[in-house]
């Protein structure tokens, strides 16, 4: 069986971010960047796939610039097989991205496609559902289980009332979430043997897609300082201060 992952190229978790001077973005010059947190758990449940011996092929693809072949190195190194690059220098928006993976997904055939829930720069949360929904394929979203068996896929996702399991027919979409696994340490062996694996490259064009972006950011802001708590000498002045000035009750 063949399994397609997507994997993003983000600024690393553990990084704080300041937004530019115009505004319009998240300054990311000479910051650390990372495969997206919930793109590397989508990589190690393919691998664990794998190593049960469910799935035959691991392809992992990730659409972006030329430095996305980094994180694309990253997903050999945990254990996919080979990696496509589909390299633009376009803003690329959830929806041409899916657009990009539906094309690949014709081209390669996979029976499964593994997403992150979210990008953590942008978290739109919107790839995997438009890529069902363009693929007219079933999909379950924010898994935190997943088995797979006799063409059918299994999927547990945590719910607000607790948990939910789905069963889809392959091939199908599957998101991840967070407690669904946590990845592997990479070591320096897998680094060096994930040089000699396939990476590919291709144009939007090849895939007859137009990556112009349909959405236009009009300001990014960061969130206003909290102002400093104080200590209230009763219960009395606390709610005066909760219905008056807070407005929460």
């Amino acid at each position: 069986m063949k399994v397609l992952v997507s994997v993003k190229r983000v600024v690393d978790p553990n990084i704080k971010v300041k937004v530019r001077s115009d505004n319009l973005a998240v300054d990311t010059a000479n910051l650390k960047m990372a495969m997206n947190p919930f793109d590397e758990i989508a990589v190690e449940e393919c691998v664990r796939l794998k190593e049960a011996g469910k799935v035959t092929e691991i392809i992992a693809v990730s659409c972006g610039t030329a430095q996305s072949q980094e994180v694309l190195r990253t997903a050999l190194a945990i254990g996919a097989d080979r990696a496509i690059l589909i390299e633009s220098a376009e803003e690329l928006q959830p929806l041409a991205v899916a657009k990009l993976l539906k094309g690949l997904f014709e081209k390669e055939r996979p029976q499964l496609v593994f997403l992150g829930k979210q990008a953590i720069d942008d978290d739109c949360n919107q790839t995997g559902q438009m890529l069902a929904a363009l693929l007219d394929l079933p999909q379950a979203t924010f898994a935190s289980a997943v088995t797979v068996a006799n063409g059918m896929a299994s999927v547990t996702r945590e719910v607000d009332g607790g948990l939910e399991t789905l069963e889809v027919s392959l091939p199908a979409i599957i998101t991840t979430d967070l407690r669904l696994n946590e990845p592997r340490y990479v070591t320096l062996p897998s680094i060096m043997k994930a040089k000699k694996k396939p990476l590919e490259k291709m144009q939007p064009d090849d895939l007859d897609v137009d990556v112009t972006p349909r959405i236009r950011t009009i300001k990014i802001g960061e969130p206003p300082t909290r102002s400093a708590g104080v200590i209230v000498p009763n219960v009395a002045t606390l709610i005066e201060k909760l219905r008056g000035e807070a407005k929460v009750i």
